[in-house]
């Protein structure tokens, strides 16, 4: 199983100081945190993609390219890119470069995105959202599976005799993980095409996300993909931890009271309750997420949000420290105790490869 973090590139004020960091803090930060995420042994860093304030990461394929060339293990990936407002030529370019650039250490997550501003601004109707949602992922396997695409469709001009470069490394498109807080179409695209579904339940209820993860997987299996329960599953979460319990409580109070993200709206233990939020020691935090087992079933990819609401960056590093000294390596044995043999891990660029490999070699074997 991966466990890893996720940023969204907030730029909110630290409510104990009143300093608020500026774009190049925020983005040094950044890569700084990817560093640690790898020092400590977590296996993914994300980034969002936003175009408006008060968030920074515009260009996550740019970042995540120069985190690439500073790192050597960690798999790099996306939280969301916005498969509604980027050209699929444009991510198919792009993601390609970067699987080269990084040794094939990328997959990327795809979203509509939470603002919908964002839309005019790239020429696209928000009342679009959808269709365009499943017209350019369409487009977007095309161009990474076929050497030359002839296309027409909707929402953008039609291709003819086209190839996209590069080409993706080994012959092998980067895994696809399909983000939704509240679409069952997402759900239904990801069954589909039998790629993974990331569930980002930092908001709302697991009642909610129930639902969405039960029509994916019920749909993977629908579409010959394999068994329900071998359908591929992402979780998103929230963490604040110290090595007392009330110590975290008060130090997080002040930024939970005062970040934009939480809307002013219930308290932070009224959060907590609802949410998969946790705030206190590692050991809360080790109980808390062994238990989305029991929810969501076995599931392959957990990422963590632990850098909002204008924490510091030491802070967050000391977080880190934690997460990946004393808390996942626990979930990661829990996690897997009593994990059936037949459901598998999230897909690598490495897993991707032998299984095109082996398809080839059946299809080589199967021509008379």
């Amino acid at each position: 199983m991966q466990f890893g973090i996720f940023t969204v590139g907030d730029l909110t004020v630290n409510p104990t100081t009143g300093h608020t960091p500026t774009e190049h803090e925020r983005i040094t930060a950044m890569v700084a945190i990817a560093e640690k995420a790898e020092e400590v042994g977590l296996d993914v860093f994300a980034a969002g993609e936003h175009h408006n304030p008060p968030f920074v990461p515009s260009s996550p394929t740019t970042l995540l390219g120069y985190i690439a060339a500073k790192t050597e293990r960690i798999i790099l990936s996306t939280a969301t890119t916005l498969i509604t407002t980027n050209d699929p030529v444009k991510i198919a370019e792009d993601f390609a470069m970067l699987q080269h650039l990084s040794g094939g250490r990328v997959d990327l997550m795809l979203g509509r995105g939470n603002t919908g501003p964002v839309y005019p601004w790239f020429g696209q109707d928000v009342r679009q959202g959808i269709p365009l949602a499943l017209e350019n992922y369409a487009l977007l396997r095309r161009l990474w599976r076929e050497d030359v695409v002839d296309w027409e469709g909707q929402f953008r001009t039609p291709l003819q005799g086209f190839q996209s470069t590069p080409r993706p490394l080994d012959g092998v498109p980067p895994f696809v993980w399909h983000a939704s807080i509240r679409s069952p179409e997402i759900a239904e695209q990801a069954a589909f095409y039998g790629d993974g579904f990331f569930a980002n339940n930092i908001f709302w209820p697991r009642e909610h996300y129930l639902k969405l993860i039960g029509l994916y997987r019920a749909r993977f299996e629908h579409y010959g993909h394999g068994r329900a329960d071998q359908a591929i599953v992402g979780l998103g979460g929230q963490v604040f931890m110290r090595t007392n319990s009330q110590d975290a409580v008060d130090e997080f109070r002040p930024y939970f009271d005062n970040a934009p993200v939480y809307g002013h709206g219930p308290s932070l233990e009224e959060f907590t309750e609802q949410t998969p939020l946790t705030v206190g020691s590692p050991q809360q935090i080790i109980d808390r997420y062994a238990g989305m087992r029991d929810y969501f079933g076995d599931y392959q990819r957990q990422l963590f949000l632990i850098d909002h609401a204008g924490l510091p960056l030491k802070t967050v590093l000391d977080q880190l420290d934690i997460l990946g000294g004393e808390v996942v390596p626990v979930l990661r044995t829990e996690l897997a105790v009593n994990r059936p043999a037949h459901v598998p891990d999230a897909p690598t660029h490495a897993s991707l490869k032998a299984d095109a490999a082996i398809s080839l070699l059946a299809a080589s074997v199967a021509r008379p």
